[in-house]
């Protein structure tokens, strides 16, 4: 697919980090993005920060009517790309269930809720990108609902691809490593994490969310015409390492 202005775009989870980054990189492509978030009000300004035609819509991506509702208002679309999500920390014997399962609802049932329906408004050879997480791979003490959340969302990106395949539609991930975003800020007030990461990254830094944007805009161009079912690794080669073990810093940090 080519950059042209008749190319529309939503883009989930678009207020912030990551989202943000790809929606601006859509926008500056050509193509007219939709920027929805479950923080409507965000999403609305960062709609205006692009100016006409691009707009904005709340959505929920654990609520199917909420999901099912955006799309209908968009139309039909030629690229979706889904950033939302979040972790959290519990070790498995004390984690409430409750917990579990929002960020599971969120990660990988909101993740299929988003296929389903952008599958329904998707023109043929069109795009769908997902974003997964280094946690889709590497186990990490303390994040059992996000690792397993994510993993899931790395096979329904798979059989995404076969399904969507028969219309010409491509569907990949991007599986990045640590990104420094609004929502991992927090993360970082652990002291030695940073560090942590830093030195089982192989490129010896963490990501941006521009980094991330770049390799969606390959995944959504005609560049990546004959790629589908791709999770894409993208941190530094971190994958190659292990993965820092955040639970034992902020133990530290609490016991202090």
């Amino acid at each position: 697919m080519s950059g042209s202005a008749a190319q529309r775009a939503v883009v989930i989870g678009g207020a912030s980090g990551i989202g943000w980054a790809v929606a601006r990189g859509l926008a500056a492509t050509g193509r007219q993005v939709t920027v929805a978030d479950l923080n409507a009000e965000g999403a609305h300004e960062r709609a205006a920060e692009l100016g006409a035609p691009h707009d904005a819509a709340g959505v929920d991506v654990t609520d199917e009517a909420s999901v099912a509702a955006l799309f209908e208002r968009a139309g039909q679309v030629d690229i979706v790309v889904n950033t939302a999500g979040f972790g959290g920390f519990g070790r498995i014997t004390e984690q409430p269930v409750e917990d579990f399962r929002a960020i599971v609802d969120c990660c990988l049932t909101g993740g299929f809720i988003v296929m389903k329906y952008a599958g329904r408004h998707l023109r043929d050879r069109g795009s769908l990108v997902a974003i997964t997480s280094l946690n889709a791979r590497l186990a990490a003490p303390g994040m059992s609902a996000y690792c397993s959340a994510k993993a899931g969302l790395a096979m329904l990106t798979q059989v995404g691809a076969l399904e969507l395949g028969t219309r010409g539609i491509r569907v990949n991930a991007v599986s990045p490593g640590f990104v420094h975003t609004p929502l991992t800020e927090l993360v970082t007030l652990a002291d030695g994490v940073l560090e942590d990461y830093i030195e089982n990254t192989p490129l010896g830094r963490v990501g941006v969310p521009e980094d991330v944007a770049e390799a969606v805009l390959f995944l959504c161009s005609d560049n990546a015409s004959w790629l589908t079912g791709e999770v894409l690794d993208l941190n530094g080669g971190a994958h190659l390492k292990r993965y820092p073990d955040v639970l034992a810093h902020v133990d530290r940090m609490a016991s202090a």
